[in-house]
């Protein structure tokens, strides 16, 4: 009902806002597993897409994009941690498991893959494109308040709010 309100109200300020996507059981960027952004997120995925509950817009991505930069940089591959996924761990437990056969990350190289992870999109070889591409698709404001690619996931979620990114650094 809110959604419609708000749809309302656009159309009658003389601009489009999108609807967002909330879907049951999907995690946020910015959930942290063993410090890490994004982990909860990939895994969430897996088990909503494996019940048939991941919507298809989500399909082309699977394994790729965020998903791959996770796994390489753990050093394990999709297909295996999706095998720990469904196989009932918890995140926790399948972050260890990724730990134990690719690579144990230490604190700064938890920073490192986060600090890239949120800002990617900002000030980067998308910052140009994709990001304006995106704002413009979804009728965003233009007055630089979303800046990456965590914020327009966030967003299409229905989760985002400005400061956002500054809470998820301080839990």
């Amino acid at each position: 009902m809110w959604a419609l309100c708000r749809l309302a109200l656009a159309a009658h300020l003389g601009f489009v806002r999108f609807m967002t996507m909330k879907i049951e059981g999907l995690e946020g960027c910015f959930k942290k597993t063993g410090g890490l952004f994004y982990f909860a997120r990939m895994c969430s995925k897996i088990r909503l897409h494996a019940q048939g509950r991941l919507p298809e817009d989500y399909h082309e991505l699977i394994g790729q994009g965020f998903d791959g930069r996770t796994c390489r940089y753990l050093r394990v591959s999709y297909d295996d941690l999706r095998a720990e996924v469904l196989s009932g761990k918890s995140d926790a437990d399948v972050l260890e498991w990724c730990f134990t056969k690719g690579r144990r990350l230490t604190d700064e190289e938890i920073l490192i893959y986060n600090s890239f992870m949120s800002k990617r999109g900002w000030h980067d070889d998308e910052t140009d494109t994709y990001i304006p591409a995106m704002i413009k698709k979804h009728g965003l404001p233009t007055d630089g308040s979303v800046l990456t690619d965590f914020d327009m996931i966030e967003v299409d979620e229905g989760r985002w709010y400005p400061d956002m990114w500054r809470d998820a650094w301080k839990s």
